[in-house]
Parts: structure tokens; sequence; C-alpha cells
């Protein structure tokens, strides 16, 4: 039993020799194998040719806003940066030194929550006077310096029944001269000039249509000098946006006179649509701090206007629901 036992332990450690063993080996092909093998060949990187677009991208559109232009400031050229969107370009100008970062020029003014850069009182459009008919001016009379000598001549008598046969009167009957008697002094006739008609006076002009405005303190950025103004582009849409506005304010003012005594003070702030026909849609108050009479009125001059469809350059670049408006409208005390 005791010899079994040895041969048993001999071949125990004999398996786990060789275990060891395979393991130190196999240990050592892992570590140090690629050291006796030759390196593979590195393949060669085939270039790529890649096509990068490196135009910068169309500017966004922003919403410009809008700025009526006066007539005063208009320019020919366009300035060459646009700060807002009007019915006429003018360029960018101040009479006071720059002392703000907004896009306008520095005044003085009152503490108002609007723009205006002037001051001025409205105007209704008035109608001039009716046309007349342009009469023809008559020929001028020609006067003689003599009058002309009456040469009488005697006119044969004609019966009754060749009335209706007489086409020409015959020629008188020969007189000798020394049967003729003395020819009498024709007496001067005086031709009547006619007066021409007095010729109509030309149309008055009608008066345009301009809203009241009352100049805001502003400090801005615009150091050029001279009448205060902004740069602005004069857009169709621009044109379209003043012909709305006058439209609109031109009946809120006749409004407004009419119904003064009651009229409370107050701001209305109204929202609606002009379709591409040229129609108010999507009428609503927004605010109102005034009493009812006052919103009837600002509501009825919106409601009432008629303008002329949206040209189509302009349809095009708008929504399907055509121009969006939003005004404000404030009553001040006397």
């Amino acid at each position: 039993m005791s010899q079994d036992k040895k041969h048993g332990r001999k071949l125990g450690f004999a398996i786990l020799i060789s275990i060891v063993l395979h393991l130190a080996i196999g240990y050592s092909l892992a570590a140090f194998g690629n050291v006796f093998t030759p390196p593979l060949p590195v393949e060669e990187e085939v270039p790529e040719l890649t096509l990068m677009d490196l135009s910068q991208p169309p500017p966004v559109e922003k919403n410009v806003p809008f700025l009526e232009t006066d007539p005063a400031k208009e320019s020919a050229e366009k300035p060459q940066q646009q700060s807002f969107e009007s019915n006429a370009n003018s360029q960018a100008a101040s009479e006071r030194p720059a002392s703000g970062d907004l896009p306008l020029p520095s005044q003085d003014g009152k503490e108002k929550p609007f723009l205006d850069l002037e001051t001025r009182n409205y105007s209704l459009t008035q109608e001039g006077s009716t046309p007349q008919p342009q009469q023809p001016t008559p020929p001028p009379v020609t006067k003689p310096s003599q009058p002309p000598k009456a040469s009488p001549t005697a006119a044969p008598t004609a019966e009754p029944d060749q009335l209706a046969m007489l086409t020409s009167t015959p020629p008188p009957a020969m007189e000798t001269p020394e049967d003729k008697p003395p020819e009498p002094s024709p007496t001067p006739e005086l031709t009547p000039v006619s007066t021409p008609p007095p010729r109509p006076q030309p149309q008055k002009p009608s008066s345009n249509y301009q809203s009241q405005k009352q100049q805001t303190r502003i400090q801005g950025s615009i150091s050029k000098n001279g009448p205060a103004s902004v740069n602005a582009v004069g857009t169709p849409l621009g044109r379209y946006q003043k012909q709305m506005y006058d439209a609109v304010g031109a009946r809120w003012y006749q409004y407004m006179e009419r119904r003064r005594d009651v009229i409370g003070i107050g701001t209305a702030r109204l929202s609606f649509s002009i379709d591409r026909s040229g129609r108010v849609t999507n009428l609503r108050v927004l605010e109102n701090t005034a009493n009812e009479a006052f919103a009837g009125v600002c509501l009825q001059a919106v409601q009432e206007l008629k303008l002329p469809p949206i040209p189509e350059d302009v349809a095009a670049t708008l929504p399907s629901e055509g121009l969006q408006a939003e005004l404000t409208f404030i009553s001040y005390a006397n």
C-alpha cells in the first residue's frame, strides 16, 4: 500500500509540473511571439477627396420694423445698412451727438411709448374745387382800321309765285355815270368785339393727410450730422403699409372729432389682417384702457378700411393670411 501511494504522488506531481510547463510555454509564446514573427506589410491608404460647401448660407430674413419717411428726408440712394422698412429711402443723420446703442438719432423730446422724429399737427385730406369743363376759346375778332364802305345794290322784286324757284339774285340794271346820283357818305359802323368768357382757375390741389406726431426722447448711435432720420429702404411693402396707416388715421381723426365729448382717455390696441384682396379680417381688440366709445371709434376706423389688392410681388412674401398688422391708438387729455 505504501508503494502505491508513493507511485500516485509521483504521478500527480508529474501531471502538475506538466501543466505548469505548458502554461509557461503558452505565456511565453503569447508575450514574445511577435518578436520572432516578421511584421505584416502595411497597406497603403488610398487618398480620399472630400468636397465641402464653404459658401455662406443665405441670411435669414428678419422682421424689419416700419417707420414712415417724411418727404423732406427722402433720399434717391438706398442706405448701405437697412435698419427700417419705409415708404421711401432715407439716410441716417442726427442733430445731436450719439449717446446710445440704438440705430436711431439722439434727440430731446417727450417720454412716449412710440417713436417720432419730429413734432407736427395732423391734417385731414381736403378735396379741391370741382374742375370746370374747359370751354373752347373763340377766335379773335380782327377789327379793321377803317370801316368798309357799303355798296347799295337794288334788289329785284320777286313775284309771290317765284319765291320757291328763286335761287340766285340777278344783277342790277346798268346806270350811266351821268344818271347815277352822288353816293352818300356811309356812316361808320363799330364791329362789336365779343368778350371771351373768363377762363376757369386751375383746380386747387388736395391737401395730403398727415398724422399727428410729437418728438420723443431718443438716445441713439447715429453720429452723422443732419436732420433726424434713419437708415430706411423704400419697398413695395413699405409703401402699401403707408397707404394702410394713412387710410386708417384719416378716418380715426374724423371720428374722434365727432365724438370727442363721449370719448375717454386711454389706449386701445388692435390687431387685424389684410387679405390679398385688400379686405380687413381677424379684427380684434387686444387692449383697451379707455371706455367703449373710444374702442368703438378705433374699430370703426379699421372696419371701414378700403384698400386696393396687395401687389403680387408683395403678396408672395406674406403668409397665407395676408398682411398682419397691429395698431395702437392713444387718447390724451386736452
